[in-house]
C-alpha cells in the first residue's frame, strides 16, 4: 500500500492539533465489551480520545454508539477502527485456509476473501487480522489450520490472493476490509510444534522460507502487519527491530502500520526480555510496533517515556501517522457509521453459498482410490454413514467467528441430499474429546455455536461402538466420516499424536472385517498421520473443515458430479517421530537414494518418506506431461527463462490437474534444496484434450538468500527443471546459468 498525499496531509493536520495523550490513544486497541463479561465499558476512554481501535465489538448498533462518541465527543473527532479475526468466513463459512491452499487456485482464494469482506464490512468491520501467512513444517502445530502449509512459493501466492480479495483495488474500496498479514515472523516454526514456543532459525531459513509470504502480502498492498508472540532467536518478534524496521520498512518499503498480537507487548516481561511494562512498551515502540493490541502497555507507559525523553515527539508522530493515514484511506472520516441491518441482506445472496460450495469442491484432495472405489453410483439402494463427525456442523464448518450460528450442511445431510431415494443409515459411534479442554471454550462456552456435550460414559461409548458396527453390517457401502473435533486444531491446540483421536481407528478396523466397500472422509484441521488407514482403507478423501457447503461438496465428489483436483500443501508424516517433515530439504553426503543401505540418511525402524507427499492428489481421470521445452540453451543472470509443457487428459472424464514446476540448483554459493516449487497452474481438461502451459523462471525465482554471502544472490550454476502433477515429477530439462 502506497500512501496518498491526501491521507498524509490529513494525518499531519490532525497531528498538529492533537495532544500527546490523544496521539498515544491512537496507538491503543481495546477489547469489545461484548466479548468479555463484566469488563469496564470503554466509552469514557473513547470520549477522551484514548482509544484508536477496538476489536470484537459484535453488534452494529454498539459500533455506531462508540463511533458517535469518538466522532462527536472526543477532542479531535478521530473515528475508531473496528477489527476482528475474519478468516475463512464471517457468516458464510468457506473452507479453512489450509484447505483453500489445497485448491492450488488463487482465484478461488481471492473470490472467497471478497465475499467474506463484503459480509464483514456490511456488519461494520473495517479491518481483518488475516491472512495468516505463517509457513509450517511441523504438523503438530495447531495453527497450521490457518495457513497455506509448508511451501514459501505456494504460501506467497495464496497470501497475495487473500490480500487482493480482502482489500480490493485499494484500501477503502467499497465492501472490502483492510487486511493484516500475520504473524511476522517464524511463528510456524515453534519448537516441537507447541504453540507460542520459542523459534530458532537461521537468517537464510528466515528469508528463504518464512518471509516470502509476508513480502508477497506487502507487494500486494497489505495495509497492516501483525507481529508474532514468540521469541525469535532470543529477541521476541514484537520487539524485533531487525524484522519490523530493517526488513519490513527499510528493505521492503512497507508504509502501513504494525499491530502487536493480543497482549504481546506486556508478554515481553513474561518472556524475560523486558524489565517491566514501561521497558516492554519502549522496546516494542522502538522496534516498530505502532499499535498495542489490548495489553494497555502503551497507554500506561508512553506518556512517561515521552516525559523522560526516552521517546521523542517526532518518534511519536511518526508512529501515529500511518494509523491516521489508514483511517483516512478507509474513508472513516467521511463515512464513520455502519448501516444497521445490512448484513442480513448481504448474507442472503445465494451466490455466497454457491461460491462456498465451489471452494469446498476445489479444496478437497483424493488421497487414495484403489480399485476405482470412487465414484459411487447414485442408484445405490442402501448406504451406511458412520462416525462422530458425520452429522457435526461444527466439525464441518470449522471456527467461523464470534457468536456465529452454525450453518453447515453436514456430510450425512449432503449424502442424503444427493441420493434421496436411497436408504442412508447413520451411527456416530463413540464421541471424541480433547484430553485438555480448549482455552477459548473456557472463556466462551458457546464459541461458534460449539456447545459442550455431556461426557459419555465408557458403557455408553461401548454401546455406540457396537451400534456403529451393526449399522455398517446392514449396507454394502460404508462412508466413515472421521477426523478432529472443532476444538482439536487452531490456536492453543497443538497435538503430539496425529492419528485419529478416540476410538475412530479401532472402529474402522472392526468395520474393515465386514468385507464392505469403505470410504474414509476426513474432517480435520491438522494433516493426520493415518498410516493404518492409508494401508487398509481403499478410498480416502481429505475434506478438511470445508465450510457451510462442505457436506454437499463431499457428496458431489463421492458420487462423481465433481472430479477432485486438490493437492496437498503439506507433507503428511507417517508418525510424529518424523517431524518436522518438509520436501524442501538439502541433500546429505549419504542420501538414502545412494541405494547401498549403509550409512544413509534414514531411520532404521521406519520409512523416511512421507505418508502423503507435498503436491499429492488423485483424480478420477489420468494425465500425462510431455514435451517440456525451454526457450534458451543458456540463461544469463537476471534474464527470464520461458518454460512450456503439454498436459493431456488421457482418461474418459473431464478433470483438473495442477501442473507443478520444480527446480534444483546443483551448486553455488550455498547448497540448495533437492527440489523447490517455483511455478504452478491448475487447469481443466476434457477427455483427450491437451493444453500447453507456459511458465517463467527469472531472477525472482532463482535468487535466494546466501549464508556465505550474507545477501541475496543468483549464482552461475546448472539448474534442473522438472514438470509434472506432483513432487515426484520425472519430466526433466536442465539449463546452465551464466554471467
Amino acid at each position: 500500500m502506497k500512501k496518498s498525499e491526501k491521507d498524509t496531509k490529513r494525518a499531519n493536520e490532525l497531528l498538529a492539533k492533537m495532544s500527546p495523550q490523544e496521539k498515544i490513544g491512537q496507538l491503543h486497541q481495546v477489547w469489545g465489551i461484548d466479548l468479555i463479561p463484566d469488563a469496564p465499558k470503554p466509552d469514557d476512554m473513547v470520549r477522551q480520545g484514548l482509544v484508536g481501535s477496538m476489536l470484537y465489538v459484535i453488534e452494529p448498533k454498539r459500533k455506531n454508539e462508540l463511533q458517535k462518541i469518538a466522532v462527536e465527543e472526543s477532542p479531535s473527532g478521530i473515528p475508531l477502527l473496528f477489527g476482528s479475526d475474519v478468516g475463512h468466513g464471517y457468516r458464510t463459512g468457506f473452507p479453512i485456509q489450509l484447505a483453500m491452499a489445497s485448491s492450488w487456485d488463487t482465484e478461488v482464494e481471492k473470490r472467497a476473501a471478497e465475499i467474506i469482506a463484503k459480509e464483514a464490512s456490511a456488519d461494520g468491520l473495517h479491518w481483518t487480522f488475516y491472512p495468516m501467512v505463517d509457513i509450517c513444517r511441523d504438523t503438530r502445530w495447531g495453527r497450521i489450520i490457518e495457513g497455506a502449509g509448508e511451501d514459501p512459493y505456494l504460501g506467497a501466492a495464496m497470501a497475495a490472493a487473500q490480500v487482493e480479495g480482502f482489500q480490493g483495488q485499494q484500501i477503502g474500496a467499497p465492501d472490502h476490509l483492510m487486511a493484516c498479514a500475520k504473524h511476522m515472523a517464524g511463528y510456524g516454526a515453534a519448537d516441537a510444534g507447541r504453540d507460542y514456543d520459542p523459534v530458532n532459525i537461521s537468517e537464510a531459513e528466515l528469508r528463504n522460507v518464512y518471509l516470502p509470504p509476508f513480502k508477497a502480502a506487502v507487494d500486494a498492498g497489505v495495509g497492516t502487519i501483525m507481529s508474532a508472540y514468540m521469541d525469535l532467536n532470543n529477541v521476541p518478534a514484537s520487539a524485533n527491530g531487525h524484522l519490523l524496521q530493517d526488513i519490513l520498512r527499510k528493505e521492503w518499503g512497507f508504509e502501513g502500520f504494525v499491530v502487536s498480537d493480543a497482549s504481546a507487548i506486556r508478554n515481553l516481561v513474561t518472556e524475560g526480555f523486558a524489565k517491566d511494562i514501561k521497558d516492554a512498551a519502549k522496546r516494542a515502540f522502538k522496534a516498530g510496533v505502532n499499535m498495542d493490541m489490548s495489553s494497555f502497555s502503551y497507554i500506561q507507559s508512553i506518556g512517561d517515556l515521552l516525559a523522560d525523553g526516552q521517546i521523542t515527539m517526532e518518534e511519536l508522530d511518526n508512529t501515529v501517522r500511518p494509523i491516521l493515514e489508514m483511517k483516512s484511506a478507509l474513508g472513516l472520516f467521511e463515512h464513520p457509521y455502519v448501516e444497521e441491518g445490512k448484513l442480513a441482506e448481504v448474507v442472503s445472496d445465494p451466490k455466497h453459498r454457491e461460491e462456498a460450495r465451489r471452494a469446498a469442491q476445489r479444496s478437497m484432495v483424493l488421497l487414495k482410490n484403489n480399485g476405482q472405489t470412487l465414484p459411487l453410483k447414485k442408484d445405490i439402494k442402501k448406504l451406511a454413514v458412520i462416525g462422530p463427525l458425520a452429522d457435526s456442523q461444527d466439525a464441518t464448518e470449522g471456527v467461523i467467528g464470534l457468536f456465529n450460528e452454525p450453518g453447515a450442511v453436514t456430510v450425512l445431510t449432503g449424502i442424503r441430499n444427493k441420493i434421496p431415494d436411497a436408504e442412508v443409515l447413520y451411527a456416530p459411534g463413540p464421541w471424541i474429546k480433547r484430553d485438555i479442554p480448549n482455552a477459548v471454550s473456557d472463556i466462551m462456552p458457546d464459541f461458534c455455536g460449539n456447545k459442550e456435550k455431556a461426557a459419555q460414559t465408557e458403557e455408553e461409548a461401548e454401546i455406540a461402538f457396537r451400534e456403529a458396527v451393526e449399522t455398517a453390517k446392514q449396507a454394502d457401502t460404508v462412508v466413515a466420516v472421521m477426523g478432529e473435533g472443532i476444538d482439536m486444531s487452531g490456536e492453543a491446540s497443538s497435538r503430539s499424536f496425529l492419528g485419529l483421536p478416540g476410538r475412530q481407528t479401532e472402529l474402522l478396523k472392526e468395520i474393515s472385517k465386514l468385507d464392505k466397500k469403505i470410504i474414509l472422509v476426513l474432517l480435520n484441521g491438522h494433516p493426520l498421520s493415518i498410516a493404518w488407514e492409508a494401508e487398509h482403507i481403499p478410498a480416502i478423501l481429505e475434506a478438511w473443515q470445508p465450510g457451510w457447503e462442505g457436506g454437499n461438496a463431499v457428496a458431489d465428489i463421492l458420487f462423481g458430479d465433481i472430479n477432485p483436483g486438490g493437492k496437498m500443501p503439506v507433507s503428511v508424516p507417517r508418525n510424529a517421530g518424523q517431524l518436522p517433515m518438509y520436501y524442501m530439504r538439502n541433500n546429505t553426503h549419504r542420501p538414502e537414494s545412494a541405494g547401498d543401505g549403509l550409512f544413509t540418511s534414514r531411520y532404521w525402524d521406519s520409512q523416511s518418506t512421507p505418508l502423503f507427499a507435498f503436491g499429492h492428489g488423485l483424480s478420477y481421470t489420468s494425465f500425462t506431461f510431455n514435451n517440456l521445452r525451454l526457450d534458451k540453451e543458456q540463461l544469463k543472470i537476471g534474464e527470464t527463462l520461458n518454460v512450456s509443457v503439454d498436459v493431456t487428459n488421457t482418461g474418459d472424464m473431464a478433470g483438473d490437474e495442477v501442473a507443478q514446476i520444480y527446480i534444483h540448483q546443483r551448486y553455488g554459493s550455498d547448497s540448495r534444496p533437492m527440489r523447490e516449487l517455483k511455478c504452478f497452474e491448475r487447469v481443466t481438461l476434457m477427455p483427450g484434450e491437451t493444453k500447453t502451459l507456459n511458465f517463467k523462471l527469472g531472477a525472482k525465482e532463482l535468487t535466494y538468500w546466501s549464508t556465505a554471502k550474507g545477501d541475496y544472490t543468483q549464482d552461475e550454476t546448472v539448474i534442473d527443471i522438472w514438470a509434472g502433477g506432483n513432487l515426484n515429477a520425472e519430466l526433466h530439462k536442465e539449463i546452465e546459468v551464466i554471467k
